[in-house]
């Protein structure tokens, strides 16, 4: 194929001054050369054509922009290939499993039991927002590596669903990003400041991190709106017919600001801040679990006076903690695991992408294409295995989800005889 943007490039100079050029007919290029404005396919097929034939007859060497660059080669490009040939089959059962989990997470964390702590609600709104990235790339999935895969003629109109595509998930993933980030600030503010939790950690601070977490990404995204259009080309492997895809146009410096803003704004500066705090959550989780072990093992330890029913009065030690502190060690656990996932998906997208800035074109076709796929299941992993967590780190959350899925199954018990006859009568 020959690219509207990264054509092949051919050395004509050999030509005017090789004396064999006179025997080429060379009456249909210039009739075709002539015929340049009319914008008919079949006519710029045959001049493609010709041109080939022109570069085949004298031997001119086509050197492509990329070709001496060797970015991410060797076996571990072979393993990540044979990955994407499974690609499909991959995403689309993370999606279903996630577009499940996700949703049973809203239904459990809407509950009035659960749905009035902020933290809850963060939840609630990041398993939305994941929710709706795994159920638009199903469609996406399905078409692209299922029913058609490998396919090159590809049309206008999946032209433009792939720009959509591509927006929309950024948008939502990146809100997922900063959710996730206002949980860690979240839970570091409600440990480090305990005293000030209840007035720093407001229903109103929580309703407006939700909104700036779904209002900024479409800002943060603008760049890529520019950079990211739809580009053709003319595929000559049977006839002449245009094909349409999605790439970047490389010149000027905003394809290096959308770069720098994806790597470092969107990926790499949450991250680490996000490491910083999940490091210093566990930190305290060591603290915490030192504290307990020392409470069981210590004799000195503060004594609670009890009396009997007798009037005996005697001592017992205290070697458990109370059950608000043994209830926020398990939240705090359960977020760590939560950031930890995060930070294992979102890290190597955000370096790939600073290398992608930095190193420019090149490295972004044979790299950051090349590991599409495999940080795309990464980023549904991360969304969908929040279920799993919740449910293996939260008592309150299986006891609501145990509660959700009674009601919807338990058969529903029938009335009595005698209500029944009350009934008749009312």
């Amino acid at each position: 194929m020959l690219a509207d943007d990264d054509s092949p490039k051919y050395n004509l100079s050999y030509i005017e001054s090789n004396d064999s050029y006179t025997a080429l007919d060379h009456t249909k290029l210039i009739s075709l050369l002539k015929l340049k404005g009319t914008n008919q396919s079949d006519n710029i097929g045959e001049f493609l054509r010709v041109l080939e034939n022109l570069r085949s007859k004298f031997n001119i060497s086509v050197v492509r922009e990329c070709d001496r660059t060797h970015y991410c080669s060797g076996e571990f490009r072979d393993l990540i290939l044979a990955y994407n040939s499974i690609h499909g089959y991959v995403s689309l059962l993370i999606c279903l499993f996630g577009s499940l989990a996700n949703a049973l997470n809203v239904a459990v964390l809407t509950r009035r039991d659960l749905a009035g702590a902020p933290i809850n609600r963060l939840l609630k709104w990041l398993a939305v927002a994941d929710v709706f990235v795994m159920l638009e790339y199903v469609p996406f999935a399905i078409y692209r590596y299922l029913l058609f895969p490998g396919q090159e003629d590809r049309p206008y109109s999946w032209a433009v669903y792939m720009l959509f595509h591509m927006h929309f998930t950024q948008i939502l993933h990146t809100a997922s990003i900063l959710l996730t980030l206002s949980l860690a600030i979240w839970r570091y503010i409600a440990i480090k400041y305990p005293s000030y939790g209840s007035s720093l950690c407001t229903d109103r601070r929580c309703s407006i991190a939700i909104g700036i977490s779904f209002l900024l990404p479409p800002m943060l995204c603008i760049p890529s709106y520019f950079v990211f259009t739809i580009h053709q080309e003319y595929a000559m492997d049977r006839r002449p017919s245009k094909v349409y895809f999605v790439d970047s146009n490389y010149d000027g410096r905003l394809y290096q600001t959308n770069f720098w803003v994806h790597a470092v704004v969107i990926k790499l500066l949450p991250c680490a801040i996000l490491t910083v705090i999940s490091a210093w959550l566990i930190r305290v989780l060591y603290r915490a679990n030192s504290r307990k072990k020392a409470l069981k093992g210590y004799n000195a330890c503060p004594a609670s006076t009890v009396v009997n029913g007798n009037g005996n009065v005697f001592t017992r030690k205290s070697t458990k903690r109370s059950k608000a502190e043994r209830r926020t060690d398990r939240t705090t656990k359960m977020l760590v695991a939560v950031l930890l996932l995060f930070l294992l998906t979102e890290f190597p997208q955000g370096i790939l992408g600073l290398l992608s800035g930095a190193l420019g074109r090149c490295f972004f076709k044979q790299c950051y294409d090349l590991f599409g796929e495999l940080m795309d299941a990464l980023a549904l992993l991360n969304g969908a295995i929040n279920f799993i967590l919740y449910c293996s780190m939260s008592k309150q959350f299986r006891t609501t989800f145990r509660q959700i899925m009674k009601a919807r199954f338990a058969p529903t018990p029938r009335a009595s005889s005698h209500t029944e006859l009350q009934s008749t009568y009312v």
